[in-house]
């Protein structure tokens, strides 16, 4: 029977940096993953990073997280193909303006440097971007994107190479728990015995949960993504540029462009013909671009588009990670450390209290 002090269910972006964050404490650590490390929602994703948030909370999460992506090639090690190119939000209704304007005041009291821009530089910036009925625009040059596989496998690496165990193609099917705590956890290698289960597992968490009474509210979501061959004109640099009110954006990928839409829909040539009427205001150079492929890939959406991160009442020693809606990713560095301190019963860099899974709903302003 296979022993650990800590079991992770998961291992995207989120469980590999707990990993990493718990190993490097000292911890003994068994991740389990039940495909390849990444292959959930990790690296279906556009590989966006920022801080722009609209709460204060996500803002504190963001920007940790930035931190530490700029700091990667350090620790735990590995190159994540980082581009600080900047996010660049396209706004067309003026309630949107008036909220950015709020937000950005907000994030510059929090040290992001984020600031509105009028159409001239969002042109400048963006020269790729249509602007027909845009209203203004805010920009932070601290944003950017970066490599989903490379930086799970960085955060894997180093986890190993602090002791952790980390298993692919092992499914964790059933968490144990006994006289108020965990005990252990099933798995498809196997039976382990862990004083502690972390739930890591995207949109496979709610039915982790509730095995052992615990509601983690997460369902799947479909998006779609594209990606053209070489294209003529494409900047060397151009921000993640995203038109606000119907959540498109794109950014340069190679010699060409990767794009994709807020929409839900299940077929990929429906898709591409339903966002054609935004491509043709918002970016009309992808409207004769060679589009060279694509794919679809599940966000794990909470009922307010919030993390879920925390530790259940009961059973003692079962924390979660999950619900980030599209933002895992993106937030996963500080999320590491947020869930070790939580493991290690230290105060986080951030009270998290307001992201437990059993709160009311608190749907933050504007989520993209």
């Amino acid at each position: 029977m296979e022993r650990a002090e800590v079991l992770i269910a998961g291992g995207g972006a989120v469980g590999a940096s707990i990993a990493f964050h718990l190993a490097e404490a000292g911890v003994d650590v068994l991740l389990c993953e039940r495909g390849e490390l990444g292959s959930g929602s990790t690296s279906k994703g556009a590989g966006g990073v920022r801080a722009m948030f609209s709460d204060e909370l996500n803002v504190r999460i963001g920007l940790r997280s930035l931190e530490r992506l700029h700091t990667f090639a350090e620790r735990p090690g590995g190159q994540i193909d980082l581009h600080r190119v900047g996010y660049l939000f396209l706004l067309t209704r003026r309630r949107d303006v008036e909220e950015f304007e709020r937000a950005v005041r907000m994030q510059n009291a929090l040290g992001v440097p984020s600031r509105m821009v009028d159409l001239d530089e969002a042109a400048s910036l963006s020269p790729l971007a249509g602007l027909e009925g845009v209203r203004a625009a805010a920009f932070c040059p601290l944003a950017g994107h970066c490599s989903p596989d490379a930086l799970v496998q960085g955060y894997a690496a180093g986890a190993r190479g602090h002791g952790a165990r980390i298993a692919t193609g092992r499914e964790v099917t059933r968490i144990e728990a006994g006289g108020g705590r965990i005990t252990g956890a099933e798995t498809s290698g196997g039976r382990v015995t862990a004083d502690t289960v972390i739930c890591a597992a995207g949109v496979w968490s709610a039915a982790l949960g509730e095995q052992v009474g615990v509601r983690l509210p997460v369902r799947p979501e479909r998006r779609r993504i594209a990606y053209t061959g070489p294209m003529e004109g494409v900047p060397d640099r151009i921000p993640m540029t995203i038109d606000f009110e119907t959540g498109f954006y794109f950014h340069r990928e190679g010699p060409g462009l990767l794009f994709g839409t807020n929409d839900v829909c299940e077929l990929h040539d429906e898709w591409l013909e339903r966002a054609t009427p935004v491509i043709a205001r918002r970016a009309p150079a992808l409207l004769d671009a060679p589009i060279a492929g694509g794919w679809s890939g599940l966000y794990e959406m909470s009922p307010d588009h919030n993390a879920l991160i925390g530790e259940a009442r009961t059973p003692g020693r079962f924390l979660y990670a999950t619900g980030f809606s599209g933002h895992g990713f993106q937030q996963a560095p500080a999320a590491g450390e947020i869930v070790r301190d939580l493991y290690l019963k230290r105060e986080p860099f951030v009270d998290v209290a307001a992201l437990a899974a059993d709160r009311p709903e608190r749907r933050e302003l504007g989520v993209v």
